[in-house]
This record gives C-alpha cells, sequence and structure tokens, in this order.
C-alpha cells in the first residue's frame, strides 16, 4: 500500500528520496539535541520550542522539494535566467540596507513572517542553472571564447564576485562548483586555467574591498598557527565533543559540548552527530551524502539532453560540497568557514533552498514527461501483478 502510493506520488530517483528524508529525520533529532539547553535559557524551560519551529521548516522544504520536482526540469532554464537577475537585485539591496550580524550584511529580513532571508542561496542556485543552460545551448560553439565563454565568465565573475564581499566560502565553493560544471561541459582546459587565473584575481580583490577580508585572514592564519599556539574556542570545542564520542557516541540527547560550542545546531552541528552518535554516525552521514551525490551525478550519463545531466550534477555537486566542507571544518581538517550541513543544520534560507535544489534533481531523475509515464505505468502495472 505505502510502496504503490509512493510510487504514485514520489516520483524520480526513489534512493534519492530516501536519502532525502534519512538525511533530514536525523537532522530533527540532532538539532532537537543541540538546541536543547538554548531553549531552555530562552524560551523559559519550553526545550522543545526550536524543535517545533524546525520541523515547521524541514517539512516546509520537503514540500517546496515535491513542488520543484512535479515540474518539468526543461522550464528551469528559463526560470534561472529571470531568477539570477532578480538575486544580483536582492544581493544590492542587501548589500546597503541588508541586517549586519558577525560585520557582514548576508539577510533581508521578512517583516510578515518574521523571517530572514539570504540572497546569496538564491544567486547559487540561478548561477548554476543558467550556467548549465548555456553549456548546454553552446556544445556546438564551446571552443569560442567570444561566444560561449565570455558570457559564463561575466556571468560567473558577478555573482561570485558579489558574494565574496560578504561570504567569502560561499564565493569560493561556488566558483570551484562552476569550474566543474563548466568541465563535465566539456570547456577547453585552456580556458578553464585562464577561468581559475581571472577567478584567482577576483576574489584577491573581492577579499581585501569586501566585508569579511579580516574575518577570513584571522581564520585561515588561526588554522595555521593553531599547533604552536592556542585553538580558536569553537575549534577547541569541536574537537572535545568529537575525542569524546568514541565509536558509537554518547547517546541521543547526551551531548555535553552543545553546552559550550557556539552555533553546535548549524556551523558544527557534525561534531555533535560524532559526540552522541560515535564515528559510526559520522560515516553514516558521510555515506548518505556520497550517495546522494553519486546518484545525482548518474544524470550525466542517462539524461536525454546536455541541460538534464549538467544540472542535476551541479547541484548535486554544490549541495554535497558543502555538507563536506562543513564536516571538514567540524573535524579541524580546514579552517572555520560558517556553511550549514545542508539538510540537517538549522536555517531557514538553507533549508528553503536544498529543498528547491534537491527537488530540481529528481525533476531531471525522472527524465523526458513522456518518457517516465511510461516506465511509470509499466512499474505500477509490475506491482499489481505481483
Amino acid at each position: 500500500m505505502v510502496r504503490e502510493w509512493a510510487k504514485r506520488n514520489l516520483e524520480g530517483d526513489p534512493i534519492i528520496w530516501s536519502v532525502v528524508f534519512a538525511l533530514a529525520a536525523f537532522g530533527i533529532l540532532v538539532v532537537y539535541s543541540a538546541t536543547g539547553s538554548l531553549a531552555y535559557k530562552m524560551m523559559s524551560g519550553n526545550t522543545e520550542h526550536y524543535l517545533f519551529k524546525h520541523s515547521m521548516l524541514v517539512i516546509f522544504s520537503i514540500t517546496v522539494m515535491w513542488i520543484a520536482h512535479k515540474v518539468d526540469y526543461r522550464y528551469y532554464s528559463r526560470i534561472a535566467q529571470v531568477a539570477l537577475w532578480i538575486a544580483v537585485g536582492l544581493m544590492i539591496i542587501t548589500w546597503k540596507f541588508g541586517a549586519n550580524l558577525n560585520s557582514a550584511t548576508r539577510w533581508i529580513y521578512i517583516p510578515l513572517i518574521n523571517q530572514s532571508f539570504q540572497p546569496s542561496d538564491l544567486a547559487k542556485l540561478a548561477l548554476i542553472a543558467s550556467l548549465a543552460s548555456i553549456l548546454s545551448k553552446k556544445q556546438n560553439k564551446i571552443e569560442s571564447f567570444r561566444s560561449a565563454l565570455v558570457p559564463m565568465l561575466l556571468m560567473c565573475g558577478l555573482v561570485c564576485g558579489m558574494i565574496a564581499l560578504t561570504n567569502f566560502s560561499t564565493a569560493l565553493l561556488l566558483f570551484f562548483t562552476c569550474m566543474l560544471l563548466m568541465f563535465i561541459g566539456r570547456v577547453p582546459v585552456k580556458f578553464l586555467f585562464l577561468f581559475m587565473s581571472i577567478g584567482a584575481l577576483a576574489g584577491t580583490l573581492a577579499l581585501f574591498t569586501g566585508q569579511r577580508g579580516g574575518t577570513v585572514v584571522s581564520r585561515v592564519t588561526s588554522y595555521w598557527e593553531g599547533a604552536e599556539t592556542e585553538l580558536p574556542f569553537q575549534a577547541m570545542q569541536s574537537n572535545i565533543a568529537i575525542a569524546t564520542g568514541g565509536i558509537v557516541g554518547k547517546g541521543w540527547g547526551q551531548s555535553e559540548q552543545r553546552n559550550f560550542l557556539p552555533h553546535s545546531y548549524s556551523d558544527f552541528i557534525y561534531a555533535i552527530i560524532i559526540e552522541e552518535y560515535g564515528i559510526v554516525g559520522g560515516f553514516t552521514v558521510l555515506f548518505l551524502y556520497l550517495v546522494l551525490l553519486y546518484r545525482g551525478m548518474r544524470a550525466v550519463s542517462i539524461s536525454k539532453r546536455a541541460f538534464g545531466g549538467l544540472l542535476s550534477a551541479g547541484l548535486s555537486f554544490a549541495l554535497v560540497l558543502q555538507a563536506m566542507v562543513n564536516m571538514a571544518v567540524a573535524v579541524g581538517a580546514i579552517p572555520i568557514t560558517g556553511l550549514p550541513l545542508p539538510l540537517i543544520s538549522w536555517g531557514g534560507t538553507s533549508l528553503l533552498f536544498t529543498g528547491i535544489s534537491l527537488g530540481i534533481i529528481l525533476s531531471v531523475s525522472k527524465g523526458e514527461p513522456e518518457d517516465y509515464q511510461q516506465r511509470k505505468e509499466n512499474t505500477i502495472n509490475k506491482l499489481k501483478a505481483a
């Protein structure tokens, strides 16, 4: 009964659906645990306050994902172009009038729903979709610098540069995602090296003229000098959480470092996962993201249209790369960045656009509507026969 309902309503790759539900459920449990003490202090003992709020955000994200996966992925080519210009406009407004937090203006507050919105998340999604669209249309002229490379260079440079002014780590990840997408899209290697050189110069300029240049330099310096000097407080508390987790962890809700680790429910939630669920829990989460990457990249080989394969690959890589960076920060492999763990960390805007991205990936995995409808009918007939 449940299987038939899922086949009718949850279209696309069933493995991706399974990974999404597993990560979302895991995220609700861990965020509830990580925010328990905070809720008790801030909400007069109501420890379930953040549990209900985060659960509603997760449900909203999955609902948006379900809606997005019902749309034929080919429409996203046109939607992305409009969304990109809207995102650029919103980033300019945010730069001038946005809410300032940690010496950076990245958020716009929406009064009616009392929720913050980060335009850079919209810009990331729109840029990847727009770049996939251009690459698919220019396959016959991909070696033309003027007609193919210049538009992509200007588009990526504008968006990544604007994001770098307030959020350098996000811009850097987006730049690498664009590079991978162009490599898959058969852009000549000589142009990729040129693109990297221009990106390095633009990134350096944005780093020292933007709002977070000092913070980035400070974090990198603290990381490299960590062996000789005292670790930053966040890194130290994260290391303690991981070191005390062991193989199977302390158990759900038994974290002690959540009382000391700043942003334990977002930036450093992976440390809480290992503390409560041990190395087993940490590797399980890592494995789920790798499965998501494999299933998303799989579309490159099976999609009948270049746009579908490039779109799915770009969005999958962006999500999983962000997850890898978050986990690497938690275990001390790279400097602190402040990026959330997709589908698990607390965060409204992050969950919203993660849901949209996953919905688009699922839409691509369905294939062309007419082909998918035939496969769907065949599957349902087999289920009835069984």
